[in-house]
């Protein structure tokens, strides 16, 4: 089954109106607005790596605000634990039976705040419920339900006391993007307003957790033609032989474009990925993926300048094939 009309429709008003909502906390960032809520609705978890001060902790909570749904905040520290993420078991005496206290990841959004300044041990605690929504406590498995989105933040200046997150974590996340610095005209309409401390607060839900659950279910049936998907697949092939990339697109990494590809299409209103949506979405799915060798490091390549080299490599298919 397919995505209707009616249906498209009615996702690309609930996904403007969600939109709409968190600008009034993060102004003038619309598209990164709208890669955050492509990532919720795909299912999936975010890596914000910007600069101090530019409203990475505050996109995170206007997210969150905007879900009828539980959000927690994890400072992460070089002295956090896995128990303080995950939650503990302990032994209550007057009952005579271990209780399990669940930690804040139990909750529908979970703010990772400067993640790579917790040890990799603590760090690890993550990849289990980033991939397959649960926790193991003491042999226990624990969902931790659905929706469930990670935020994680982290500073690219500072690197003193932090812990670089290794590849197999960082390919759980299924995009990468940063906030920036805002505009003149937002820059302007900040400081008018610089009487208000806290603008996620100001952000009320306007949408439950079911709803977000259905636009999920919803973006699954967007359809991908198979040139498309052909498409997607000579990317992949095409990033392990450019030079000076050590590591390309994963086989999880072309399930991310998939799914990204296909909130992002329902988002515009449409039942169908373009080879269009495919390549504005590369940066955000890929930057945090390819993978350089010292050489081009040392050369000043760039992964930005690698994936636009790549999506000149590779020509997008210009024919949809039998549907």
């Amino acid at each position: 089954m397919t995505l209707s009309r009616e249906q498209a429709d009615w996702f690309h008003q609930m996904f403007d109106r969600l939109t709409e909502n968190m600008e009034k906390a993060v102004l003038g960032k619309r598209h990164v607005v709208r890669l955050a809520l492509t990532c919720l609705l795909s299912e999936g978890h975010m890596l914000l790596e910007d600069f101090p001060g530019t409203g990475k902790t505050m996109l995170a909570r206007a997210l969150a605000n905007s879900v009828h749904g539980s959000h927690a905040r994890i400072q992460f520290t070089p002295d956090l634990l896995p128990s303080d993420v995950t939650g503990v078991t302990v032994y209550d005496q007057h009952k005579g039976t271990f209780d399990f206290h669940p930690g804040p990841i139990f909750h529908t959004i979970v703010l990772a705040d400067e993640i790579n300044r917790a040890s990799p041990k603590t760090q690890s605690a993550l990849l289990e419920v980033m991939e397959e929504g649960r926790v193991t406590v003491d042999g226990v498995p624990r969902d931790v339900g659905r929706p469930f989105m990670v935020i994680a933040t982290q500073n690219p200046i500072e690197q003193a006391g932090t812990y670089r997150l290794p590849e197999a974590q960082l390919d759980r996340f299924l995009m990468k993007s940063s906030v920036g610095y805002p505009d003149h005209a937002a820059t302007v309409e900040l400081l008018v307003s610089a009487k208000v401390r806290d603008r996620a607060a100001l952000i009320t839900p306007v949408v439950t957790s079911e709803v977000i659950a259905q636009m999920s279910g919803l973006a699954d049936e967007v359809y991908v033609d198979p040139a498309v998907v052909g498409y997607i697949a000579d990317l992949a092939e095409e990033s392990r032989r450019l030079p000076h990339v050590k590591l390309g697109l994963s086989a999880r990494g072309c399930l991310a474009f998939i799914r990204v590809a296909k909130t992002w299409a329902a988002a515009e209103g449409r039942d169908h990925v373009v080879p269009d949506d495919v390549k504005q979405l590369a940066e955000p799915v890929l930057s945090h993926r390819i993978l350089l060798d010292a050489e081009a490091q040392f050369s000043g390549v760039t992964v930005e300048a690698v994936i636009a080299r790549l999506l000149d490599a590779v020509a997008p298919p210009t024919d949809r094939m039998a549907r």
